[in-house]
């Protein structure tokens, strides 16, 4: 018991530590245009979610089954190459039938929105260690060792979810509100569901593990997602609209628990981002005109294409 609550304080510590620093980005970004919605048609702004669901579903079905979306449905992916780095996990029972489904529902959001409004190429993706351990080293703030794995066990496997599907999540919710037609509100309403139960899931697996250590690092469960959430919040440049699960009473639900399963403002409404800023996470870069991270050459579609470096 003594453990388990030294494991719960050390994590609410983390997490006022990874929100101050949230804090202070919110102040220095308060009135940035760079976090206002950008102008842009319901066909670019539906396809630039093409970029998270090609990601989400070369992680799931690669991690649950080593095979992806070529071994699947090959057409969806319009001749874009296939990811590095991706492989089979490590997967307890359990947590390898719930990854195996989140992917196969990734191909049909794919299939979902190719039919409906037109696909692009899937762009190069790095779904590899390297990318992985950068990232993880970057959410900590010091080199871990040996380099975190995503696909060693169950514990870093679910780690490695929660930094890739709340990102589409949260961008949906941006989404909607900019959206003209009927039709592609309905769409975009349908997709968020879904990703909405994946996060969920993931986010009440980790909760179930949160004092857990990670092995071979003495940092728990609940310590990862806070550094991984307050990363994503220094990296979108737009305030807190990311937080662990487990927070001070002041941010849980009515200030009245320290859990945090799903994640969500004062009002328990969902947090919203735009293309920029989740360009800024999943690059890694902390900059929409910077690839790298996950989309080594940048991503996919007009709008994410408007951002890249002009060649000379």
């Amino acid at each position: 018991m003594a453990r388990r609550t030294t494991a719960f304080f050390a994590a609410l510590i983390s997490l006022v530590s990874v929100l101050n620093l949230s804090l202070v980005v919110m102040a220095s970004t308060a009135g940035d245009p760079d976090c206002r919605p950008i102008v842009a048609g319901d066909t670019d702004q539906i396809q630039f979610a093409l970029n998270l669901e090609f990601l989400e579903a070369e992680f799931f079905l690669n991690g649950a089954i080593g095979s992806g979306l070529d071994s699947i449905a090959p057409s969806l992916a319009k001749g874009g190459p296939p990811p590095i780095g991706a492989r089979k996990a490590n997967l307890d029972p359990l947590v390898a039938t719930i990854i195996e489904e989140f992917g196969y529902q990734e191909v049909g959001h794919l299939r979902a929105i190719i039919t409906r409004i037109g696909g692009i190429p899937r762009p190069q993706l790095d779904l590899g260690v390297k990318n992985f351990a950068k990232v993880f080293d970057d959410a900590v703030g010091f080199k871990l060792i040996p380099p975190f794995d995503p696909y060693a066990d169950t514990n870093r496997y679910l780690l490695a979810s929660y930094v890739i599907p709340y990102v589409g999540l949260v961008g949906y919710v941006g989404t909607i509100p900019n959206l003209v037609r009927e039709t592609s509100r309905s769409l975009v309403a349908s997709l968020l569901g879904v990703e909405s139960g994946q996060d969920a899931v993931i986010r009440t697996l980790l909760y179930e593990r949160a004092n857990q250590t990670v092995q071979p690092y003495n940092l728990t469960v609940a310590e990862f997602t806070n550094r991984i959430s307050g990363l994503r919040n220094k990296l979108g440049a737009c305030g807190i609209k990311d937080e662990g699960i487990l927070v001070p009473l002041f941010l849980g639900a009515e200030n009245r628990t320290n859990s945090n399963i799903l994640s969500a403002d004062p009002n328990s409404l969902s947090y919203a981002r735009t293309p920029p800023e989740i360009l800024r996470i999943v690059y890694g870069s902390g900059s929409e005109h910077k690839p790298g991270g996950f989309f080594p050459n940048g991503g996919g579609g007009d709008i994410a294409k408007r951002f890249l470096p002009k060649a000379n």
